[in-house]
């Protein structure tokens, strides 16, 4: 039983914790990030990156990735955001030709796949999940049609693939982009554009959904469904009847990204983010919901995910394929937009 001078000093020291708790709190810097990450995945990371990082208190500003990307532009000369976390790393690469990104080197930046980070050093972004375009192949119905599992893009442009593929419409799709744009890296524009001439005569119908056409597939309404590896190995996983079948030229490929915007006035703060980011602790959140992650130490949350699929991975000239987006997209929807 405590004394009264021990509980007059009990009473004083939680007059004291309780007086000083909100400077404390008001200590935390605040940081505006931009994301188009979904809410839910956003509270793990919040919750995750603050115990790693109490002194710092996340503001997440969510949208869309041509929203984002489109303000982020228009405040270059006053930014708002301190960072960007999870942002299509072509978004970030047009950012660092405006001189709109803050470089700098996180801690693990070695453990990272060479493929997931800018090349300058320091890099001025960092990926951290990526997806891969790839063939959703419905084995089942490909056997009812005598139709052999593809190795090549050329295969799938022969005769016997003929009314048998569901294609993303590159124009409203980004894994349909992804993959129009590495056939033009990979193969050169004569040669690239000659393959989807002879793919065109086979492809049933070009869907504005990336993933649709791997949906199409695992229902079998298609034998093939140009997709991607997020879409393929999510359907697998529930029992659908389909292959994740990657090409022997390589697929595109298209990453979320962060990076530090340039002019912020937190920027330790910022770095903590990007050091985070790039730790193994958030791969492993991150694989809760991706297949392909920056770590490549850290397994996927599908444990029949194709180690094919990253090695598939073409050098993917993202500066290029940022700069000629809307060449590319007119051209393709001139020669193939009215299927």
């Amino acid at each position: 039983m405590l004394t009264p001078i021990a509980r007059l000093l009990a009473a004083f020291l939680a007059i004291c914790i309780a007086a000083t708790a909100p400077a404390v709190a008001q200590t935390r810097t605040q940081l505006l990030v931009y994301t188009t990450y979904l809410t839910e995945h956003l509270d793990t990371f919040k919750k995750a990156f603050e115990a790693a990082n109490p002194d710092v208190e996340i503001i997440w500003h969510r949208d869309s990735t041509g929203t984002l990307t489109a303000r982020l532009i228009a405040e270059a000369g006053a930014p708002k955001a301190d960072a960007v976390f999870g942002l299509a790393a072509t978004s970030l690469v047009e950012f660092s030709k405006r001189g709109m990104l803050e470089a700098y080197a996180p801690k693990g930046l070695a453990e990272l796949r060479p493929s997931f980070r800018d090349e300058a050093n320091p890099p001025a972004w960092i990926g951290m999940s990526a997806w891969v375009a790839a063939v959703c192949f419905n084995r089942v119905e490909a056997g009812k049609h005598g139709l052999p599992t593809p190795k090549s893009w050329e295969d799938l442009a022969q005769p016997v693939f003929k009314g048998r593929i569901s294609m993303p419409d590159p124009a409203s799709a980004g894994s349909g982009f992804i993959t129009v744009s590495a056939w033009l890296q990979v193969l050169g524009e004569e040669k690239g554009w000659a393959l989807m001439e002879r793919l065109h005569k086979n492809v049933a119908v070009y869907e504005k959904s990336g993933s649709k056409p791997c949906s199409q597939a695992a229902a079998g309404e298609f034998a093939v469904g140009i997709s991607h590896d997020l879409a393929a190995s999510q359907l697998a996983a529930k029992g659908a009847p389909i292959d994740i079948v990657v090409m022997q030229e390589g697929g595109g490929w298209e990453m979320d990204a962060a990076g530090i915007v340039k002019g912020t006035k937190k920027l330790d703060a910022a770095k903590k983010l990007m050091d985070w980011a790039a730790s193994r602790e958030a791969n492993q959140l991150y694989a809760s919901f991706v297949n392909l992650l920056a770590r490549p130490e850290v397994p996927p949350a599908n444990p029949n995910y194709p180690e094919a699929v990253a090695k598939s991975m073409i050098r993917n000239d993202l500066a290029w394929a940022s700069a000629n987006r809307e060449r590319i997209l007119s051209e393709w929807t001139k020669r193939f937009g009215s299927k």
